[in-house]
């Protein structure tokens, strides 16, 4: 059963690196936050059953995708809403550092959730139709 199931995380792994591989950079973020989101919620589930450094482990992962979010930042092109994702994702990583510390989940709650609206508003650009003026689609150079 072992090697099914070492067999199963590979092919996850594997699963998981060919996303990351053809993933364009907008689709890359939505990963991102996808996965520390889901490291957050891991390191609940192991809290809650005790198992203590599996729980630092996800703490851990979740710690590295948001400093890969946050490192991903450009603030010359970003402003104002790069300088606010940059403190959130500071704040994100206090709150982690207090969840693993202290062995609490409502940080990596809060964690969850505050990725999960940063998640819902990056996805929402993806879905918006890109802004093309009445004169460029009409073809005329006006």
């Amino acid at each position: 059963m072992h090697s099914a199931r070492s067999s199963a995380h590979q092919y996850r792994q594997t699963g998981i690196s060919s996303a990351v591989l053809d993933a364009d950079p907008h689709r890359l973020v939505a990963l991102m936050l996808a996965g520390a989101r889901e490291r957050a919620r891991l390191a609940i589930a192991c809290l809650d059953r005790g198992d203590l450094p599996r729980k630092a482990q996800a703490i851990s992962d979740a710690s590295a995708i948001i400093g890969g979010l946050n490192g991903a930042l450009d603030h010359d092109a970003g402003g104002e809403i790069a300088d606010g994702l940059a403190a959130l994702y500071d704040y994100a990583q206090r709150r982690l550092l207090e969840a693993n510390a202290g062995n609490q989940t409502a940080p990596l709650q809060e964690v969850d959730a505050l990725l999960a609206d940063i998640e819902t508003a990056w996805n929402a650009i993806a879905r918006a139709p890109a802004h093309v003026p009445a004169h460029a689609a009409s073809g005329s150079a006006a």
